[in-house]
């Protein structure tokens, strides 16, 4: 299987409008990208064989070939072969694939080191979240406690908001949200960032007003479709394994640290 390069989701990595348009093109089309060749996917996404080629290097991925060898690698053990009549079945697998796999390929191991000396420098860890994310803040909450970090979670928009105001410099806030819009949220970033206190947001947004003020940026992969469009439910998916990567490597610093002591 052909590898994907690590890469750091910085500015210098930001897509244009039409790089934008023609990741989007793929993703709402991922089941059929590895039948189509650079030429004809070009044609369909009305943009240039240059545009793609600058596209999946921005990604990580060599080129527009590598991206659909990953694809196929992807699918051909477990959706290939699996006896299932329904083809949206299929589709539906792939897509929770697909999201997990840009997930990873947007992870830097850089970041993940700076993050976990942060967590182990704060005094104490708050985590604030609404909705259905406030089921991967709980998980995260309750793995910092049983880890011996003192953690607090809140996802009532009032305490969120009073309870920013009062946090200490020493003290750490991870903010999750899908969208990264969430008033309560984003007045919340504001009083940190004013008060010098340190922020990491899991997110699937990144030119959101959340990721915008925060100091430490994760940034899921969230496909556009969704089987109950009329609600806002999307996957929780990028952020959970997000939030999984961050625990575990914090467990295994941890735990090497302390090997390292004796």
């Amino acid at each position: 299987m052909t590898k994907r390069k690590e890469i750091n989701v910085t500015k210098h990595t930001e897509l244009s409008d039409s790089e934008s348009f023609l990741w989007q093109y793929i993703n709402d089309h991922i089941t059929d990208i590895p039948k189509l060749s650079i030429v004809r996917l070009s044609e369909l996404a009305n943009v240039s064989t240059a545009t793609v080629v600058r596209t999946m290097k921005k990604k990580g991925f060599e080129g527009y070939t590598a991206f659909k060898h990953t694809l196929k690698s992807a699918n051909q053990d477990e959706l290939l072969s699996m006896d299932i009549a329904d083809s949206e079945i299929k589709k539906a697998i792939n897509k929770n694939k697909i999201e997990v796999l840009n997930t990873i390929a947007n992870l830097n191991s850089d970041v993940i080191e700076d993050t976990i000396q942060t967590i182990q420098n704060a005094r104490r860890i708050f985590i604030f979240a609404r909705g259905f994310s406030v089921w991967i803040a709980n998980e995260m909450a309750i793995k910092f406690q049983l880890l011996d970090k003192y953690s607090e979670l809140h996802d009532d928009p009032n305490i969120i908001k009073i309870r920013s105001e009062r946090i200490k410099k020493e003290d750490l806030v991870i903010f999750i949200s899908l969208g990264g819009e969430t008033e309560e949220l984003v007045v919340a970033a504001e009083n940190c960032q004013k008060n010098g206190v340190h922020t990491i947001t899991l997110t699937t947004n990144e030119h959101s007003r959340l990721a915008a003020l925060s100091d430490t940026l994760f940034t899921g992969h969230k496909s556009s479709q969704t089987y109950i469009p009329e609600y806002e439910v999307h996957s929780r998916l990028p952020l959970l394994i997000i939030s999984r990567i961050i625990i575990d490597a914090y467990v295994i610093r941890t735990s090497s640290n302390k090997g390292s002591a004796k």
